[in-house]
């Protein structure tokens, strides 16, 4: 991955994406710079005891991004090597984790139970002992119970898809269909899968992130991946920090907008770098491949569709990491292009992307 910061050398109209990257500039995330406090002040609007932040929290930069394009960075902007939370980008992670154990045989089938694979009692449920790998990838599992001492309702009814909108809200306990058939957007299920991953390892995730993507693909090694201070378990022998995969309630991964990039290139080249696979090209089609109950979603990657206008006028094969503040990685295969933007307003993204598309000079 090589720096060029002549734009119009890989294809972009110079003075456009400077209009794209100062409209990203002056709309600047309103979330409070302090996390600890934007959480503790309700952020995700749970009351306390229950919404109490129990993972490490720190305090996030100004807007940052980076554009790429042809393996090149094209432009960068604010502090790119500080390493950020990255709330929900922490999902995408994880599915490229599960990546890992597809490309490992670890696990060999992902619509399979996932007891078939791991024996732990939060899959011995009625409710629970048929749920796939692809159904918690895809957030239809309906998991239920508790971990970590947050219990499954606290996300209920959050961020539903269009069909299910405005019946209940978040945090209202509802009755639970069958796993696979609802879609939910819900932080304890997605942390429950980082669990069984991590159990089907054998290993902390955050090493089986650095060993199999990071250290490969030529990385920092100033991100983090944490949990929770009670998110321990022994596993073999061996004391290990279950990771979430947000920071909902703290922890997440922590990574530069850099190394994010980097990751977004490894991405963008069906996961191969210098040649070599570090990602199965089949799992990342696996994992863009829409969910039929949210056709916006995949395997923890958000999807173009047509229907949810995600980014309007981007080609529908483009895909994102997205976490709250608002933070994207954006994978666009069509024009090779891949682009991170760092808290920037939610209700602005699209614009931006609509502007750094519209600097490429076809």
């Amino acid at each position: 991955m090589k720096h060029n910061s002549n734009a119009s050398s890989n294809g972009f109209d110079e003075a456009k994406l400077v209009k794209a990257i100062e409209f990203s500039k002056k709309h600047e995330s309103k979330m409070d710079r302090n996390i600890e406090r934007a959480l503790k002040e309700g952020h995700f609007h749970e009351p306390w005891p229950i919404g109490k932040t129990i993972g490490p929290v720190k305090k996030r930069k100004g807007n940052s991004g980076a554009i790429l394009r042809g393996n090149k960075i094209v432009k960068v902007w604010g502090d790119v090597e500080y390493t950020d939370m990255a709330f929900s980008m922490s999902k995408s992670f994880l599915s490229l984790c599960a990546g890992i154990a597809f490309k490992e045989n670890i696990i060999r089938d992902f619509h399979a139970p996932i007891r078939d694979r791991i024996k732990t009692k939060i899959f011995e449920t009625e409710q629970n002992r048929k749920i796939t790998w692809s159904q918690m990838l895809q957030l239809t599992s309906e998991w239920e119970g508790e971990l970590w001492g947050k219990p499954d309702w606290i996300d209920h009814n959050r961020n539903l898809n269009d069909a299910q909108k405005n019946r209940l809200e978040k945090g209202q306990k509802r009755k639970l269909h069958l796993p696979g058939t609802f879609w939910e957007y819900n932080d304890v299920r997605v942390n429950v899968l980082s669990y069984a991953l991590m159990l089907a390892f054998g290993r902390s995730l955050a090493d089986v992130l650095r060993e199999h993507i990071m250290v490969p693909i030529g990385a920092s090694n100033t991100w983090e991946w944490h949990g929770y201070e009670n998110s321990w378990d022994e596993v073999k022998g061996d004391r290990l920090q279950s990771v979430s995969g947000g920071a909902h309630w703290g922890g997440g991964l922590w990574i530069s907008t850099l190394d994010l990039a980097r990751v977004g290139q490894l991405i963008a080249n069906q996961g191969l770098w210098d040649g070599k696979v570090v990602i199965p090209k089949k799992w990342i089609k696996m994992s863009t491949k829409p969910c039929k109950l949210a056709l916006n979603y995949g395997y923890l990657w958000w999807l173009n569709d047509k229907k949810s206008g995600m980014f309007p006028g981007a080609p529908t094969s483009a895909f994102a990491a997205m976490g709250v503040g608002t933070q994207i990685l954006y994978i666009d295969p069509k024009n090779d292009l891949v682009i991170v933007n760092r808290w920037i307003e939610k209700d602005k993204v699209a614009k931006f992307v609509k502007l750094v598309l519209g600097s490429i000079d076809f």
